[in-house]
């Protein structure tokens, strides 16, 4: 791995199935051991109840307010400065309750690959 910046381009921002919008700001095969993305959940959503394989998950909350389950205990209210640590395979979902877009930092060790998101919620 060499030193680098990496910036943020938010129109490459997209929408994850989980149903959120994604901004992938570092993650890479070059380097495998960690991953950061900006989620935007909007009001009112809540995404799917999902679980990663192999991969342990930590959400920094940096604006709005939302309720998180985990592992099929009780919601809990987050808020800005709030960090989420969801271990593999723990089931997870954030449904934002404010009325403003709940932004938060995924960031995932080892880095976040598609085949390790695993689907737990009822078909649509």
């Amino acid at each position: 791995m060499n030193p680098r910046i990496r910036r943020a381009k938010p129109e490459d921002e997209y929408y994850f199935k989980e149903g959120c919008h994604i901004l992938e700001m570092s993650n890479a095969p070059d380097d495998p051991e960690v991953s950061i993305a900006r989620a935007r959940v909007a009001p009112g959503v809540t995404t799917r109840l999902h679980r990663l394989d192999g991969i342990t998950e930590r959400y920094v909350i940096l604006e709005g307010s939302g309720q998180v389950s985990l592992g099929g205990q009780a919601a809990q209210t987050v808020g800005p400065g709030d960090v989420v640590i969801i271990p593999p395979r723990c089931s997870q979902q954030i449904e934002n309750s404010g009325t403003t877009d709940l932004l938060f930092l995924a960031i995932c060790t080892p880095r976040f690959i598609p085949e390790a998101y695993e689907d737990m919620d009822e078909p649509v």
